[in-house]
């Protein structure tokens, strides 16, 4: 278990004019990144937190709103306010965007196809920030729901970031894939940047979804980011929407 956050020093205006909750935000963005708030750990309280960085608890309310709403912290009522975990609600609310035509909205299964280790392709590195030919861990999944192959996935993870990830470390971690870059490997998701257009499906993810080749599918190139927008992973799902559908919801920043 993680020991007390040590005292946050009291917040300095910003040389820029940044607005002080943003600052405030800032600071509490630098311990979770660190590691001095742990996944899964609790904050001091906003009466503690406000104290110690020297600001209002109106202050230091809204930079823990935003927090919470970019899913970064979570409130737990009568409990308190805990720095977020990758496990499998929020994985199914925040990164699975796909649902049956009717609505029902449920955790796929999982099927590992392929662990291969190679090299990062030109299209990977460029989403990866990193050089073409480096080092990469190459996986491929498909995913099913209502016992029905809906999702072809092919994720590429730079080797220097995930070492000592084995296929046998990998098909038996105990919840998601993002929860397993989490706790071993230090490695927080807290966003993802998606690209998609509708293509004819290749002939060998054709077979893996148990369609003719060349029928239409929906295309998503995905990059997940962590803290600072550092690209960490870029997966292409191919996903069969003759009975499922891609769901986004969009919400207006303040």
């Amino acid at each position: 278990m993680p020991g007390p956050l040590p005292p946050f020093q009291p917040i300095a205006p910003d040389a820029e004019g940044l607005p002080l909750f943003r600052v405030v935000k800032r600071s509490l963005l630098r311990a979770i990144e660190s590691g001095a708030a742990a996944p899964g750990s609790a904050l001091p309280s906003e009466t503690e937190l406000a104290q110690s960085m020297g600001v209002s608890i109106g202050t230091l309310r809204r930079a823990v709103d935003e927090l919470t709403a970019e899913h970064i912290v979570v409130r737990r009522q009568g409990r308190g306010t805990f720095v977020a975990t990758h496990n499998v609600d929020r994985f199914l609310f925040q990164f699975f965007h796909v649902e049956r035509e009717d609505g029902l909205h449920e955790v796929p299964q999982v099927d590992l196809l392929s662990f291969e280790r190679g090299r990062i392709d030109e299209e990977a590195a460029a989403a990866l920030s990193v050089r073409e030919g480096d080092p990469a861990i190459v996986i491929e999944n498909r995913l099913s729901l209502q016992g029905r192959p809906v999702i072809h996935d092919r994720l590429v993870l730079p080797a220097a970031l995930f070492r000592g990830l084995t296929e046998t470390k990998f098909a038996r971690r105990p919840s998601t894939i993002y929860h397993l870059y989490q706790t071993e490997y230090g490695i927080t998701v807290v966003r993802a940047h998606e690209r998609a257009r509708a293509v004819a499906c290749e002939r060998a993810i054709a077979r893996v979804l148990a369609l003719a080749p060349g029928a239409p599918v929906l295309k998503v190139r995905r990059t997940a980011l962590t803290f600072g927008d550092k690209p960490v992973e870029y997966r292409v799902s191919t996903l069969n929407t003759a009975h499922h559908e891609y769901v986004s919801t969009l919400q207006r920043s303040a």
